[in-house]
């Protein structure tokens, strides 16, 4: 049975759907059987796996709002399956108020699917609002990206305190599945820094693997693909490999 895993951070600009889609293609190559939930109304996971946004048909709006089975929804690509998002997702967070069980709406597809797969990662929204709640019930873990930069370490406090409320209230057995650094600039003091202070706050949860800033990382989701496809020897791609790797070996 696969592990449900949200990838969050309030924060924007952190490389979160970066490290979703890069992951997913990564677990992929690794011979895992892997779904990307795409969460986030901008749906750039999805187009980051080379989904045509414009050629959907049915979404994970469909899947919370209309109780669309996730297989009817899914789009299979050689990097892995996907759970396409749209512009629609934008306005789920008000319909879902007046839904019995609203919080739990992701939560019942994913399950429904579970054991199909042996990773689900859900790309969650950029906030902690409805949508974001929603992807932290249907998670076993929570995949924290943190940007080595100097505003990393302030949200972090903002998400920890959602993390707990949600285990309190929504999702007891919610627990920091791992925290990715990103955006590392190996040529500045600061970088080692913050990487050093976030593993102070995390013991035995920051991955070994660190994310460098790299402009293949950049260009690649203007391609459609994941970085590991778009070049496999660039360094952001062989950080991502071996972050998939430690993952897989913690599996």
């Amino acid at each position: 049975m696969g592990k449900i895993i949200a990838v969050v951070n309030q924060k924007g600009g952190v490389g979160k759907t970066t490290t979703a889609v890069n992951l997913t293609a990564a677990l992929h190559d690794l011979g895992l059987k892997v779904l990307l939930c795409d969460f986030d109304p901008q749906a750039n996971a999805t187009s980051g796996l080379g989904i045509d946004k414009r050629k959907i048909k049915r979404d994970v709006y469909d899947v919370i709002i209309d109780d669309v089975p996730v297989q009817e929804a899914a789009i299979s690509t050689k990097f892995g399956d996907v759970l396409p998002s749209s512009a629609d997702l934008a306005g789920a967070a008000i319909e879902l108020i007046g839904i019995p069980d609203c919080n739990y709406r992701l939560r019942n597809a994913l399950n429904a699917v579970k054991d199909q797969y042996d990773m689900i990662l859900i790309d969650c929204p950029p906030s902690l609002e409805l949508l974001t709640l929603n992807g932290l019930a249907a998670a076993e873990g929570i995949l924290v990206p943190v940007q080595c930069e100097y505003y990393a370490l302030e949200g972090l406090s903002d998400l920890m305190s959602t993390l707990r409320m949600v285990k309190k209230r929504i999702n007891p057995g919610l627990e920091i599945f791992g925290v990715a650094l990103t955006m590392f600039d190996g040529r500045t003091n600061f970088s080692t820094q913050v990487a050093q202070e976030v593993r102070k706050h995390f013991p035995g949860k920051v991955y070994s693997a660190v994310i460098p800033r790299n402009i293949r990382l950049a260009e690649a989701p203007s391609h459609g693909l994941p970085v590991t496809a778009y070049d496999r020897s660039s360094k952001g791609a062989l950080a991502y490999k071996a972050m998939a790797a430690e993952i897989k070996a913690k599996l």
